[in-house]
């Protein structure tokens, strides 16, 4: 079975987003269709890169200080991070190599 999804929250996203792996932020809620959209590629790539990054999904309705610290004003918002570091974003529905894309930058060899 493919690994879900980690839940992030603003209570563990700080320690989450200190890895030297790549850490992928989906921003999303339960009411946004392009969200549900991203859905079922943020699970996928939690699968693929088991082991080489973190991919978690962050509530949007449930957690409001990371938003607010990072200035997602739209969703689905996806955000790369390494060593606490933002080092990448996308904004809105994208195909799931677009966000393989942007975590196989990150991956250390």
């Amino acid at each position: 079975m493919i690994r879900k999804a980690i839940e992030i929250t603003d209570a563990n996203f700080e320690q989450l987003i200190q890895s030297d792996k790549p850490v992928l932020v989906d921003f999303w809620a339960e009411w946004c269709g392009p969200c549900r959209m991203v859905a079922p590629v943020v699970e996928e790539l939690a699968g693929d890169y088991e082991g080489r990054a973190i991919v978690g999904k962050l509530d949007l309705e449930a957690n409001s200080q990371v938003p607010i610290k990072y200035g997602v004003r739209s969703i689905p918002t996806l955000l790369v991070f390494k060593n606490g570091q933002l080092v990448d974003k996308q904004v809105g529905a994208v195909p799931k190599h677009v966000l393989a894309q942007k975590l196989d930058a990150h991956l250390t060899t």
